[in-house]
């Protein structure tokens, strides 16, 4: 029987699904990290969201460890290339989240370019600002996708059903997907030269840390609204805020932070700029998303421990 740790919480679906294939599991989800370094090499399976960190000292504890199933899209809280020196399975359910995401960017965009949670800020704390603040149309307007996978795909698609231009910057080649969905690759530096929104959806890796500095602002339009909902680490914070107060970036809205929640000076200064919308880290917190989510895990799950008899 496999012996099954889940540290954090996940839908229904995985635990009962694993359970009815007799599997055997424990669910802890809030479990501390000294206490997963305590108990986590008394299991084949450890299942998590992006709470726990799967470092080399877990790794190193988890001596029966099989597999390490993410139940979510990034990696970044797993040492995965530690784990496969060790012989254990990396899993994950990029696929599951695609749609949420893609509509948690496009809510973003409608927000940022009309100030909604400004507006509504403002009329709750009983001012009328009718006429203090002018929006923008996203009609025509050109939305530049920095990381063209499934997710920045299918923004491209809602955004051109928008009548949207758009462009689409990768380090693989895109240009077959890209003329098949109307959007034109370009470089980086065009993209954040003709871009009016900016929304990012890449990988945090070595190189993506602070892909966004002062050097990338100072080449954007004057005006331009920011979006990410990828890492927060690839924006430099500190840059962001000052393109915010020079004008140079009309309005960011983030659903991640460089620390989670935040905490230094300049965090708190970004999370509570007037044109700034912040959310904690939901692109993947739909019922739908995490219904999926689970059931592709689940699968991986299976199919793996069947294989692996």
């Amino acid at each position: 029987m496999v012996r099954v740790l889940i540290t954090d919480p996940v839908d229904d679906y995985i635990v009962n699904t694993l359970r009815s294939r007799g599997f055997n599991i424990d669910y802890r989800p809030g479990i501390t990290q000294e206490e997963l370094l305590k108990v986590v090499g008394d299991y084949e399976l450890l299942i998590v969201r992006g709470r726990t960190k799967v470092t080399r000292e877990v790794i190193d504890r988890a001596t029966r460890l099989r597999v390490i199933a993410r139940a979510g899209v990034g990696l970044d809280n797993i040492d995965v290339e530690y784990a496969r020196s060790r012989g254990i399975e990396v899993l994950n359910a990029p696929e599951g989240s695609t749609q949420s995401v893609a509509e948690l960017v496009i809510g973003f965009m409608v927000m940022a370019a009309r100030l909604l949670t400004l507006q509504d800020r403002l009329v709750k704390a009983g001012e009328w600002p009718k006429g203090k603040y002018m929006g923008m149309e996203l009609f025509g307007k050109t939305l530049g996708i920095i990381g063209f996978g499934r997710i920045g795909q299918r923004v491209a698609e809602i955004a051109r059903a928008m009548g949207m231009n758009v462009v689409a910057h990768d380090i693989v080649d895109i240009s077959r997907r890209a003329q098949e969905l109307g959007v034109k690759p370009v470089s980086l530096e065009e993209l954040l030269r003709t871009s009016d929104v900016i929304t990012i959806h890449v990988s945090l890796t070595p190189s993506a840390r602070h892909m966004i500095g002062e050097r990338e602002f100072s080449i954007m339009k004057n005006g331009v609204i920011i979006i990410n909902t990828s890492r927060g680490e690839v924006i430099d914070t500190k840059a962001l805020l000052n393109a915010l107060n020079t004008g140079k970036v009309a309005a960011a809205a983030l659903d991640v932070l460089e620390h989670e929640p935040p905490r230094e000076p300049w965090e708190r200064e970004l999370v509570n700029h007037p044109r700034v919308i912040v959310t904690p880290h939901i692109g993947a917190e739909t019922v739908e998303a995490q219904r999926r989510i689970a059931e592709i895990l689940t699968e991986k799950i299976i199919r793996f421990f069947d294989e692996h008899r």
